[in-house]
């Protein structure tokens, strides 16, 4: 307790708490009495929207304010704070909202448009960015014409809700919702419209750009940044360009390009979507909101780029608008899918839903407001679990990682740890997960390696086998001889394979192999063949063979002799074989003789010349002889015994000469006819008498000789083929002449029987030489 005393007039009254006030009367009388509050009219806000009531400074009575409202949307279209509209189609950032007296520390609202023609006729929203002291919210669209956003604050990237040194980021149905609760404004962005609200009662009179001056006139909802009134909006709105490095072109000053007109400039058919905010659809919201502006901006947009669905956007302004006025529109239905709007699977679209939804974290009161907002919310039944955790559950219990709701209680393992589900604290408790123990099987032996696989029945604890890789074997296949072939084989429990090599059941024959049955060249005098037996020492196949048959039989005369590289070899002719005349075949060595066995007077012979076999039949010619010229008895054959003569030779024929024709032969060649030859033949004088005188025997002889003779030429012919001229001696005439006569008649004798001897030898040789060939 404490006292207070000061002095009033009577009638004087001062406030006093619970909406009292106390009035002096008189005498330090004081009446304590009821603030009484006379309820203002209600004013016109130029903006078109309804106005709100603010309570007085004394916190018991209240009056009517026009909210500072200003919103964007299209490509773009405004309307100020006060309901100026106008289209801007600007390339660069700009200035939505800025106090003209500086009361708040840094703070801004702020607009980054692109051009979404191609043509860059208009431009669109691309970035919406609110400062506010310390910190920088730049939402911005993922893709452009769509309702994706994403949220940074100073340049990092953060997740909604956000809530930091007086700032709040939030998401609102399709929305995302900047506010400020010291200020009591909030800014609105999804991509395609941007509002802005600010109370009247901290901004009135106190703010400048695009979005005009918050004073419920539209005098001067036009003014440029050194306080001038722009003759309209649009000229407006090129002068307040910001600074953008990313966008040089861009800057504060620039000459402002001609205002485009806000109806498009060739008569188009508007898009039938336009026609439903003057329709039905949108009725219950004209008394509220008029909608002639936002049909204007939706025809703009359908002309200037059609089938881009950019007038959805208007459509989208115009309904959000009215649900700020508490009159909710479900439009979207009306458009035949061309303004659809897709929710994820989990959750259902609604044209009207809560500002703020309730979750399983926040209050259970249900919020007093009547405002709503479009967006995807979750099903009925069922409750968003948290605004930071996008899971829509039954029944209130946990939520972790996986995003799989949890009951108070529920045992679950997550990422390898056991997990329990308690009320209180973070909700979810975990402990690493425990595995059973296993039998490790021993991966000791050659080629083996240990390998964790999944474990199907916890996926968290691996069990551990031995795995057989063959790389890792040392044990290298041999090579095999050939008829041998590689043969591997892993014995049971090991890895690596045992190679050994084996036959192939084939036979080998000078490095080739050969199947069984087939046959094979072992040389051309056999006939040999693979057989299926095997030799046991050398574990191949034998090959069988047969000599290829020979006939060594030869003829008479011939003899079986090899051949080199023939096998069988040929008959070779060693001996001569000569028929005779009674057709008998007489076989003769080289250098043999051999007379008829019925006519002494016909040699054969057999002779080799140049390692050929001649064999030839020679006949004696006798010389000329009488029978009567021989006494009888006294016939005989000379030593050849061939021819007859007279025994002794008392012949008294004369020595002359006498032709024969006969063969000359000389050096193996031979004459090609009988050549006339002569010779001399006849007796003469021969005695032996007793010389008493010399009392001894006087012997006198003479010899049948050659007394004239001449040299003829013959041509021979050799067994070569080719011919030679001989010459050989012929005889004209014939004479005896003396010749010694040896004293002793024993030495006589023998030496006429030496020399028949001798002649008759010659006239065999000269006989065989004239009949050769």
């Amino acid at each position: 307790p404490f006292s207070q005393s000061f002095q009033t007039q009577p009638g004087e009254s001062w406030q006093l708490c619970n909406c009292t006030k106390a009035v002096c009367i008189e005498d330090n009388i004081v009446q304590v009495v009821p603030i009484t509050c006379n309820p203002p009219p209600k004013p016109t806000c130029t903006n078109g929207l309804s106005p709100v009531q603010v309570l007085d400074k004394d916190g018991c009575c209240w009056h009517w304010e026009c909210d500072c409202y200003c919103t964007g949307w299209g490509d773009p279209h405004y309307k100020t704070f006060d309901g100026v509209y106008y289209s801007y189609q600007g390339n660069c950032t700009y200035v939505l909202v800025e106090e003209i007296y500086k009361e708040v520390d840094n703070f801004g609202v702020y607009i980054d448009n692109y051009h979404c023609d191609t043509r860059d006729v208009v431009s669109c929203p691309r970035t919406l960015i609110v400062r506010y002291e310390t910190q920088e919210v730049r939402i911005a669209t993922v893709k452009p014409n769509a309702l994706r956003v994403e949220v940074t604050v100073n340049k990092q990237a953060v997740a909604l809700p956000y809530k930091k040194f007086g700032l709040s980021i939030y998401e609102s149905g399709i929305n995302r919702v900047v506010e400020i609760p010291e200020l009591k404004m909030n800014v609105t962005y999804n991509g395609l419209s941007f509002s802005i609200r600010m109370p009247y009662s901290l901004f009135g009179n106190n703010t400048h750009g695009q979005c005009g001056t918050c004073n419920n006139n539209t005098a001067d909802d036009c003014m440029l940044p050194n306080g001038n009134i722009a003759e309209n909006c649009e000229t407006m709105a090129d002068h307040w360009q910001v600074v953008d490095p990313s966008k040089p072109q861009c800057s504060p000053g620039l000459i402002p390009t001609k205002a485009p007109s806000t109806t498009p400039t060739q008569p188009c058919k508007e898009s039938s979507i336009c026609e439903l905010l003057l329709g039905s659809v949108f009725e219950p919201c004209h008394g509220f909101v008029q909608p002639e502006e936002y049909y204007a901006a939706c025809v703009f947009d359908s002309c200037v780029l059609p089938s881009s669905d950019l007038e959805c956007s208007s459509l989208q302004a115009y309904a959000a608008t009215c649900a700020d006025q508490s009159v909710c529109i479900d439009w979207r239905s009306h458009t035949h899918g061309v303004c659809s709007y897709k929710c994820p699977s989990d959750k259902e679209y609604r044209a009207c839903g809560p500002i703020k939804e309730i979750t399983c974290k926040s209050s259970q009161q249900n919020e007093t407001s009547t405002k709503q907002v479009e967006g995807c919310f979750c099903p009925n039944g069922t409750m968003l679990y948290d605004y930071g955790v996008d899971v829509c559950v039954k029944t209130c219990g946990c939520v972790g990682v996986d995003k799989i709701p949890r009951e108070f209680g529920e045992k679950f393992t997550v990422d390898c740890q056991d997990c329990i589900c308690l009320e209180g604290g973070n909700g979810i408790v975990c402990e690493p997960h425990e595995c059973a123990e296993q039998n490790k099987a021993g991966c000791d032996g050659e080629g083996f390696y240990e390998v964790n696989e999944v474990n199907s029945e916890d996926s968290c604890c691996p069990v551990v086998t031995c795995k057989c890789n063959t790389s890792l074997c040392t044990s290298k296949a041999p090579k095999c001889t050939l008829g041998f072939e590689v043969h591997s084989h892993i014995p049971s429990g090991q890895c690596c394979p045992v190679y050994q090599c084996v036959p192939k059941r084939v036979c080998v024959h000078e490095n080739a192999e050969f199947l069984p049955n087939s046959s094979v060249f072992v040389d051309k005098c056999q006939n040999c063949f693979c057989t299926n037996e095997v030799n046991v020492s050398t574990q191949l196949n034998i090959i069988s063979c047969e000599h290829i048959p020979c006939n060594t039989y030869c003829e008479p005369g011939y003899e079986h002799q090899p051949v080199k590289g023939e096998c069988c070899g040929r008959c070779v002719q060693t001996k001569c074989v000569i028929h005779t005349a009674n057709n008998s075949d007489l076989i003769l060595s080289p250098g043999e003789f051999k007379n008829d066995l019925s006519d002494n007077c016909t040699i054969y012979s057999c002779v080799e010349v140049h390692n050929q076999l001649i064999s030839s039949t020679s006949e004696i010619t006798c010389p000329a002889f009488s029978e009567e010229s021989c006494k009888p008895g006294t016939i005989t054959f000379l030593p050849n015994g061939c021819c007859k003569t007279c025994a002794p030779l008392d012949s008294h024929t004369p020595c002359s000469v006498r032709q024969r024709k006969d063969f000359i032969v000389h050096k193996g060649c031979r004459s090609v006819d009988r050549v006339v030859m002569t010779e001399c033949e006849g007796t003469c004088g021969t005695f032996s008498l007793y010389s008493a005188e010399a009392n001894s025997m006087e012997h006198g002889c003479s010899c049948c000789r050659e007394s004239r003779t001449t040299v003829r030429e013959v041509e021979l012919i050799c067994p070569t083929g080719h011919s030679i001229s001989h010459k050989y001696i012929y005889v004209e005439s014939c004479r005896c002449q003396d010749s010694e006569c040896s004293n002793s008649r024993s030495n006589e004798l023998q030496s006429r029987e030496e020399n028949d001897k001798a002649r008759t030898l010659n006239r065999i040789k000269r006989a065989i030489s004239l009949t050769s060939k």
